[in-house]
């Protein structure tokens, strides 16, 4: 497979899965339901749908066998998650995720994490430590204007160029904004506001 690199030198299509989490019940343990959103630079292509549990643990596991059994597995090139964690604090290898699937994974955020505030949230749940050990593991947070992001298995200036790519409007990648609204319109009946 071609790196991202490569891709970018060739003016190649780029193919992506963007992963987020749509609405869920504020309860321990709850089901969460996870879109995985395959694009072809910013063109819909396909998408797998998996579940995590709330404040769990199991997001690296869910996110890696979703697309490993899927069929998109050997078309994409680069794997997107909106934010270091789904269904509340269920947080993501990000080291691992990259490992287990060989391709670049990277964490795309809105804006700058509350470090404090996170961990003040995570002194309510078990396993403290750990889902703090998570959070360092998946490396510096880089910024190239309009992202903030976290990456494994690639080069961050490479990143910022190919999430501008990615990107058709405002400040997030096609896949994950389309993710963000498929995920809200399926649980609330109609799209998020925070696409």
């Amino acid at each position: 497979m071609k790196t991202l690199e490569k891709l970018l030198q060739q003016n190649r299509t780029i193919r992506v899965i963007g992963f987020d989490d749509a609405p869920f019940e504020n309860r321990r343990g709850a089901c969460v339901n996870v879109a995985g959103v395959v694009c072809a630079g910013t063109r819909f292509e396909g998408m797998v749908w998996g579940t995590v549990q709330k404040d769990g643990d199991d997001a690296t596991e869910v996110l890696s066998q979703l697309l490993l059994q899927s069929k998109f597995y050997e078309q994409v090139h680069l794997v997107l998650i909106d934010g270091l964690a789904v269904g509340g604090f269920n947080i993501i290898n990000l080291p691992e995720l990259a490992q287990r699937l060989e391709r670049p994974c990277v964490c795309v955020m809105r804006k700058l994490p509350d470090m404090a505030a996170i961990e003040q949230a995570l002194e309510n749940l078990p396993d403290t430590a750990k889902r703090l050990d998570l959070i360092h593991k998946a490396g510096p947070i880089h910024t190239q204007t309009p992202f903030y992001f976290q990456a494994q298995g690639c080069n961050p200036d490479t990143v910022g160029k190919v999430l501008e790519r990615l990107t058709f409007t405002g400040h997030v990648p096609e896949a994950l904004r389309l993710a963000h609204l498929i995920g809200s319109a399926i649980m609330t009946g109609e799209s998020g506001k925070r696409a």
